[in-house]
């Protein structure tokens, strides 16, 4: 991070910048697709009376997004021959829309009743091509602002991919009950020209040497006895460690012991916000709020909220650093917990759940913002979409797993109870950004930003 304070005027000023605009368009290309392999795509296949054992099947798909770490190092380094000419970054990012557009137009062309294993296949082309598109992406965000802009650039996103959702799910719907579902994946491919008009018109970011990567690699090399490799088997080993084995070491030597800590913290921060996050509608459901309340107030009202904490947490990046926005929103989403536990008392009070809403969208917001900035900061700039894309994959495993035994807790003892639970999950959160915002000040880390290059 930057020696000089950044004054409020630059810090709300931030959003305006080129490479963030560009966040807003290139974080609508990456949420597009992913409800049109999974609940529009659920809804499609309802309508054409598809089993709901077939459609269950279809969630398998998403293991996609969880997995991308293992082709991240591809990514990470091999040059696309002819799009490559538009660089590293914006190569594969183009690669991956094209894929995703290819996928949703040959779905709008496939018969659901006569072709479902061809249903299938092209959905986990569009899952696979918009995972593609999404390392390309974190890569993309991270190299091409400064550390105290990661915030905005994450804010940025994070309204475009929530702006796409509202199109691949309400929008497509809308379409589909008008028209057709056929017309409504056309009208999303369609779409998926904002990405690739973007990544056209994106300057690719800069890419230099860095000593910290050299020395690593140079180090794996002795230790593999490939110092000059001169067989093709040689060749791809080496290849092996520079890509894949090299992103990982280099982080913990970077790191040292406290590499451990960092990737304990990484996968807690969101456990709270997870494991309650899967509850929210069957609570509300019970409670006795009806759809167009949930659609009103938890939806719509919602994603304001959502926007408003992100642009904010963005905001507070800048001005303060990474640590205090970071603990802020640790903090934030574990006392919400407490007034989801506070409205299961209530009971249906729209006034209590636009309080409940407010808040709770606010703090995802807020602290999704600082932590996605945070992550940035943890990646090494000759590994980024390697190292960002393990970081990405660790913060929401533990939670998706955790989150599978919270219908469990709320048959066994009620809604309050749960709450009180999801809560108390938050607090190893608060306590290890507090100390990390405390190390901070005495020793700060190493990040990726600071290796010598």
């Amino acid at each position: 991070m930057s020696q000089r304070p950044f004054s409020w005027r630059e810090a709300l000023l931030v959003y305006t910048r080129p490479q963030v605009i560009a966040l807003w368009f290139l974080g609508f290309a990456a949420g597009l697709p992913f409800l049109l392999v999974f609940s529009t795509l659920s809804a499609w296949l309802t309508d054409y009376g598809v089993s709901r054992s077939a459609i269950g099947f279809f969630a398998w798909i998403g293991i996609t997004y969880s997995i991308k770490v293992l082709w991240a190092p591809v990514v990470d380094r091999i040059r696309l021959p002819g799009l490559g000419r538009l660089g590293q970054r914006r190569s594969w990012m183009l690669l991956g829309q094209l894929g995703i557009a290819s996928g949703l137009v040959g779905m709008a062309l496939t018969d659901p009743q006569q072709q479902l294993g061809l249903i299938a296949m092209l959905g986990l082309l569009v899952a696979f091509s918009s995972s593609t598109q999404d390392i390309a992406i974190d890569a993309y965000r991270i190299e091409a602002a400064i550390p105290e802009y990661q915030g905005a650039m994450s804010a940025a996103y994070i309204f475009g991919y929530r702006v796409a959702l509202l199109a691949a799910g309400a929008g497509a719907l809308y379409i589909a009950d008008i028209a057709s579902w056929p017309l409504a994946y056309l009208s999303m491919a369609a779409l998926m020209g904002v990405g690739i008009a973007t990544v056209l018109v994106v300057r690719e970011p800069e890419r230099v040497e860095n000593r910290s990567a050299d020395t690593t690699e140079q180090r794996l090399h002795r230790a593999a006895h490939l110092n000059h490799p001169r067989t093709r088997a040689q060749r791809l080993q080496a290849w092996f460690l520079d890509a894949v084995v090299a992103p990982f070491v280099e982080f913990f030597r970077r790191n040292g012991v406290i590499a451990l800590w960092l990737l304990l913290f990484i996968s807690l921060y969101r456990l709270s916000d997870i494991t309650m996050g899967i509850m929210a509608n069957p609570f509300y459901l019970d409670l006795g709020f009806s759809k167009s309340d949930i659609a009103a107030i938890g939806k719509l009202y919602g994603f304001v909220m959502t926007i408003v904490g992100s642009m904010v947490g963005g905001i507070l990046v800048v001005r303060f650093g990474l640590y205090r926005p970071l603990l802020m929103g640790a903090v934030l989403v574990a006392l919400t917990n407490l007034l989801f536990a506070q409205l299961a008392q209530v009971g249906a009070d729209k006034a209590w759940l636009t309080l409940v809403i407010s808040a709770d969208n606010f703090s995802g917001g807020l602290s999704s913002t600082a932590f996605i900035a945070y992550l940035s900061s943890l990646t090494n700039r000759a590994y980024t979409a390697t190292q960002y894309a393990l970081f990405s994959s660790l913060m929401t495993l533990p939670g998706k797993f955790v989150s599978g035994f919270s219908g469990v807790v709320v048959d066994a003892q009620g809604y309050y109870s749960f709450f009180i639970y999801a809560a108390l999950l938050g607090l190893p959160a608060v306590l290890m950004a507090t100390w990390l915002w405390r190390r901070s000040v005495r020793e700060p880390l190493v990040d990726g930003s600071k290796v010598e290059s």
